[in-house]
């Protein structure tokens, strides 16, 4: 089970997240926590948010907005610490030595990192449409239609709405465009392929990016482990696919909204008489139910049980299930694929690999 953010001060907070992890953030959380204690920048760019609420993750905050300083050019100093800037090999300064010299960079811009303490972390997993995939073939299985009407909600930057622009490759499987700037290999046991037309892709976030500008696509990145080189490589290919599509006209449309409040608006809109029965609406969400308030989930089920008596749906899901440990809500590691509620199986939160 995951317990992130635990503790009483915002020092004992940054020390529950990676514990005695030798990563680069493991040992930059565990100098932030010192430099709390003692005091010094963190605890200058930290102020006032000593009383905000387990799970607001101010130390991924704090991180990314060092992260996007540093994609800028403005800190190559520290830069020597990033793996994903050195393509597949290390940087070449070990991960034990950075805090000072990421304490140095914060203090030379602490209005910055403050605001930074703002933007809620956020990322846009594109290995994650390898999950979407399987769900989406047994959601087309079940309904017998290929036409699909792609919906996300917590779409992020709705690179996973571009799902069937990727190409995959499984064991003794493949399916998707040839040529496609993202190839997601999965050990995704052999997987049944179907023939799927996306007819529209949409989503909402409250906080939508726009994935093919490079300050959106540098607050994607800065959410995304530093040392983490392949998945820093699969966003890097989605974003080109997201600006061919924009380029080409046929950029997805991510709405600035909640999503009950969106499928709410978004299920009353449909016209049956126009959609005809040979449309599938597919509801996809990844990673998003575990933030939300216990209202919206509530009001995500209402609206979907609400179009099912209108027209054919299916609701994938890709959720970390809750459990309740010492009287406190946990998350199992893993994630859990289903359609309709019906558990196909165990996923990596990243999308890769899938066990099933």
């Amino acid at each position: 089970m995951v317990a992130f953010d635990a503790g009483e001060t915002l020092a004992e907070r940054f020390r529950s997240h990676m514990g005695d992890a030798t990563t680069l953030y493991g040992y930059a959380m565990r100098g932030m926590a010192d430099d709390w204690e003692a005091g010094g920048v963190t605890r200058e760019i930290c102020a006032e948010w000593e009383s905000s609420p387990t799970g607001t993750m101010i130390q991924l905050r704090y991180l990314a907005g060092i992260f996007r300083i540093v994609l800028r050019g403005e800190a190559p100093e520290l830069a020597a610490f990033y793996p994903c800037l050195h393509g597949s090999a290390p940087g070449p300064a070990p991960a034990e030595r950075v805090w000072p010299v990421m304490r140095e960079v914060a203090a030379a811009h602490v209005e910055e990192l403050r605001q930074a303490l703002h933007v809620v972390p956020q990322t846009n997993e594109p290995g994650r449409a390898a999950v979407l995939l399987i769900g989406l073939f047994e959601a087309v299985r079940r309904h017998g239609i290929r036409r699909i009407r792609l919906w996300e909600i917590g779409a992020s930057a709705g690179l996973n709405l571009y799902a069937d622009r990727f190409r995959y490759v499984g064991p003794g499987w493949e399916w998707g465009p040839d040529g496609s700037p993202l190839v997601l290999s999965t050990d995704a046991p052999m997987v049944r392929v179907e023939d799927v037309e996306i007819v529209q892709r949409r989503g909402c976030d409250l906080d939508p990016i726009d994935p093919t500008t490079g300050e959106g696509a540098d607050r994607l990145r800065s959410f995304v482990w530093p040392w983490h080189v392949s998945r820093h490589d699969r966003l890097s290919a989605a974003l080109a696919v997201a600006r061919a599509e924009r380029a080409a006209g046929r950029a997805a449309v991510v709405d600035r909204a909640g999503a009950g409040e969106w499928l709410e608006r978004h299920v009353a809109a449909v016209s049956v008489a126009g959609a005809g029965a040979d449309v599938l609406t597919v509801v996809w969400q990844s990673i998003t139910r575990m933030y939300w308030p216990p209202d919206e989930g509530k009001r995500v089920d209402a609206a979907i049980a609400a179009a099912r008596a209108r027209f054919p749906l299916a609701h994938v899901t890709m959720e970390h299930p809750d459990e309740v440990v010492d009287g406190r809500v946990v998350h199992a590691r893993e994630a859990q694929l289903a359609v309709d509620g019906d558990p196909l199986g165990w996923v990596h939160p990243h999308g890769i690999p899938v066990w099933l």
